[in-house]
């Protein structure tokens, strides 16, 4: 299976983006599966943001608590990443994997202006 994220851009400190998360290459029901959201900012190795159980339950890194949310929708078998009062540290690629990892996929750049 192939996870490819988008919605990524520019945005200033303060503001606010939802990442999305699709699959693609095989049959792949996120709502069945442990998925989690990644990044990796220039210089700095990737790093775990957010997961979500196929339970539904959701863990944060300590950086992200309270601004990002987690979520996914059956219906468009997609997952999410909002992402609230963004900071300039929150710079980074995302990506979004599952568990076993699968094949990282391009990622998406997210800028936060200070």
């Amino acid at each position: 299976v192939q996870l490819q994220a988008s919605g990524g851009g520019l945005v200033h400190a303060g503001g606010s983006l939802r990442l999305s998360c699709t699959a693609s290459g095989t049959i792949f029901n996120i709502n069945d599966n442990f998925m989690q959201w990644y990044r990796q900012a220039p210089g700095k190795e990737r790093e775990l943001v957010a997961s979500l159980s196929s339970r539904g339950t959701p863990i944060y890194a300590d950086s992200v608590k309270g601004r990002f949310t987690i979520s996914r929708d059956k219906a468009t078998n997609m997952l999410y990443l909002q992402m609230d009062s963004l900071k300039p540290e929150d710079t980074a690629v995302y990506y979004c994997n599952t568990i076993p990892l699968e094949k990282w996929g391009q990622g998406t750049l997210v800028t936060v202006s200070s």
